[in-house]
């Protein structure tokens, strides 16, 4: 376990590494789980280090209390707070383990986009979403409004980012910017169930194909990447146990190798 000290206005987010799950809880529920600028910091910290462990294959992101999370602090915003918190999500976006979002309550500003960049988002039926940037006169990062226009469509990207129209857990469904709805005391359940699923996948092929699926989204793909990429699991031990496997009608046994 990874923590940080005790801040004015909470804790700082805590890492927790569990085997091949990690988690990232926010810690300041009394400020809907605002981030400070030394959060940041501490977040794409967290995140370096569980890129770092090979055994680690999924990253969830969770909160405590009614809310997510209220975005950045707007009363320590200055010239550099967009800068870093595009980092933030960016390498939230290409961190390498499987990432989920756990959708507790309200999810505000830029937290919005921090749970885009994960690769699932389960959400509660009392969720909602509003992003007041055109409200206070601050035009949304780069990669913040390509995550919008790319992954809820260009329309609805309007309607968050332009209108600030706040939208319920129903809405934020029907656009795609949650994956399921359950109810709040179901939460951990469906996040330990999915989190489940995915750490049993084959390391190879779950996070050689989360990158690969960033990258041609992104018109990024490096092509003789993915071919080492893909040689590299076809020849692999989880391959040949994957196929044995089905036919024996069993559990596999994955090694990452």
């Amino acid at each position: 376990m990874t923590s940080k000290p005790a801040h004015s206005s909470g804790q700082q987010p805590e890492l927790c590494v569990a085997g091949p799950i990690a988690t990232i809880t926010l810690r300041r529920p009394d400020m809907a789980n605002r981030l400070e600028p030394e959060d940041l910091v501490t977040l794409r910290g967290f995140i370096r280090d569980v890129n770092a462990r090979r055994e680690v294959l999924v990253l969830r992101l969770c909160a405590q209390g009614r809310h997510f999370c209220a975005g950045f602090n707007i009363g320590s915003l200055d010239g550099n707070a967009g800068a870093s918190f595009e980092a933030l999500a960016n390498e939230l976006e290409q961190a390498r383990p499987v990432t989920i979002a756990a959708i507790n309550g309200g999810v505000y500003g830029g937290a919005t986009d921090l749970a885009l960049a994960c690769d699932f988002r389960i959400g509660v039926d009392t969720s909602e979403m509003f992003v007041p940037a055109a409200r206070l006169g601050l035009l949304f990062y780069r990669g913040g409004l390509q995550r919008y226009a790319s992954r809820l469509g260009l329309n609805v990207a309007k309607k968050l980012l332009l209108g600030a129209v706040t939208f319920d857990a129903a809405q934020m469904a029907a656009c795609g910017f949650l994956d399921n709805v359950v109810a709040r005391a179901t939460l951990p359940d469906e996040m330990d169930r999915l989190s489940g699923e995915l750490a049993g996948m084959a390391p190879l092929a779950l996070l050689g194909m989360k990158k690969h699926l960033n990258r041609i989204a992104s018109g990024t793909l490096d092509v003789d990447e993915f071919r080492r990429d893909v040689a590299q699991a076809d020849a692999s031990h989880d391959l040949r146990e994957g196929a044995l496997a089905w036919k024996e009608k069993r559990k596999p046994v994955f090694r990452g190798e």
